[in-house]
């Protein structure tokens, strides 16, 4: 090879890493511009919704363009305050209940070894892989000798038996990403396996126990199958039946739906808008980094 051609090839080596350089921010512009037209068209529902609850409701006087005459007539008219405690009463229980009981569960799970931890992740496989209306008819005869029936107890036991699965599923996949060596380190010190859970493996689990607690809520927030068959009382609805008993045969009162649902979205929005900042996965990176 002539010197001129060692030239040539040394110039073409150093301009790839330029050239590759300068194509980063473009396509980092591609994929902002793709992420926001998709967010934009995930949005127009809510919008859509938000913009009909401001609109005059039927039978309303109002000449104004935007209005909060729906919130006012739901909260005053309608016993959606009760609706509201109720669900918040339902779904905070079966979210402490599952994040206390998937937690220990889960670190089962993820350290366990043997024909006992295997059979019982296996179970948990069958069990989330059942839809909930098998087990529904079941329960709601088991529960009306119980007198569990037409009761916010009884659904929350219901909502805490249909996360449990899924709930310990999420919690032992986050404490698999929690090195087993500082429970070790723990262990040297003197902390017990309970505590070494309690002290270490817990706090170091803190997105994975709020990851969980988020679905557990979700899935408890906007449940309407189990509440309709489990629930008969006025006022023991939930929401997502509240917002049911609007719709009428002949007419239904939109603005007022509209509202409700509003109602119904504000409390995951607010939930996921305070918790979001403490999910991370980096955090345990810097414990191990003597080893």
């Amino acid at each position: 090879m002539t010197a001129v051609d060692e030239r040539v090839l040394a110039a073409s080596s150093g301009s790839a890493p330029l050239r590759a350089n300068r194509m980063r921010p473009r396509r980092q512009w591609w994929r902002f511009a793709a992420a926001l037209g998709i967010t934009a068209i995930a949005m127009i529902p809510v919008a859509v919704v938000v913009y009909l609850s401001l609109r005059p409701g039927t039978g309303s006087t109002s000449t104004a363009t935007i209005t909060f005459e729906n919130f006012t007539n739901v909260f005053q008219a309608t016993q959606t305050l009760t609706w509201l405690r109720n669900s918040l009463m339902v779904t905070l229980g079966t979210v402490v209940v599952s994040v206390a009981v998937a937690a220990p569960a889960g670190y089962v799970l993820s350290r366990g070894r043997g024909r006992t931890v295997s059979g019982y992740s296996l179970l948990l496989f069958v069990v989330q892989s059942l839809p909930v209306i098998t087990s529904v008819i079941p329960l709601f005869i088991v529960f009306a000798k119980l007198g569990l029936v037409d009761s916010l107890l009884g659904l929350g036991i219901v909502y805490v038996g249909v996360s449990m699965s899924v709930a310990t599923w999420m919690m032992a996949a986050y404490m698999d990403s929690v090195p087993l060596s500082l429970e070790q380190a723990a262990w040297i010190d003197g902390a017990s396996v309970f505590g070494s859970f309690l002290r270490i493996v817990l706090p170091n689990s803190l997105p994975g126990v709020l990851s969980t607690a988020i679905f557990t809520f979700l899935v408890s927030w906007n449940d309407y199958l189990v509440a309709i068959v489990f629930i008969r009382t006025n006022t023991a609805f939930t929401l997502p039946l509240g917002l049911e008993s609007f719709f009428q045969q002949n007419v239904t009162d939109w603005g007022s739906v509209m509202a409700i649902a509003v109602v119904m979205t504000a409390p995951p929005v607010i939930v996921f808008g305070t918790l979001h900042r403490f999910f991370s996965v980096g955090g345990i990176g810097g414990a191990l980094a003597g080893q």
